[in-house]
């Protein structure tokens, strides 16, 4: 099943960010790899490609996994999670109708 994982920064996180962002990537490579990740990637706190000094609230991913539970362990594993760039993460199913 997929999931959706809409994931929040919390406050003056951007360095941590910057620093775990090599391990996160990796982590959401290997989904890539195996053909589970669907679509993943930051919301900048502004309307801008390159949102500089003023960072980003959160990240949204889409992602298969074989439970809710399996879904939430990934999530609490990640590297942003554990190191406090997010301050919280819902996960919920999805279930993909268009494209």
């Amino acid at each position: 099943m997929m999931y959706v994982f809409y994931c929040e920064d919390g406050a003056n996180t951007l360095e941590a960010r910057r620093l775990h962002r090599p391990e996160h990537l990796a982590r959401l490579k290997a989904l890539q790899n195996e053909g589970r990740l669907f679509v993943a990637g930051p919301c900048p706190a502004i309307d801008s490609a390159d949102p500089g000094a003023a960072g980003f609230t959160g990240s949204l991913i889409v992602a298969e996994f074989p439970s809710f539970e399996a879904a939430h362990a990934w999530a609490a594993a990640d590297p942003f999670s554990k190191c406090g760039v997010y301050s919280k993460v819902t996960v919920k199913p999805f279930l993909k109708a268009l494209p």
